[in-house]
């Protein structure tokens, strides 16, 4: 069997990262975030959606940039 190719595997780990942020932004997780609760004065939804896109943006970059 021949070894992977580097982009052939970073291209299997951006796929699922994909299918990662598509299960944490779908709907039983967020439901479970969606009440009147703050934290700091801001929304608990609106701040797990915002932690969430961070992480996706900033591993996203790490797996591109990552040889």
């Amino acid at each position: 069997m021949p070894p992977e190719q580097p982009e052939q595997r970073r291209g299997q780990r951006l796929l699922f990262l994909a299918v990662l942020f598509a299960v944490l932004l779908n709907f039983p997780l967020l439901g479970t975030f969606s009440h009147d609760a703050r934290l700091a004065g801001i929304p608990v939804l609106y701040l797990y959606v915002l932690v969430v896109w961070v992480a996706l943006v900033a591993l996203t970059g790490w797996l591109v940039k990552v040889k």
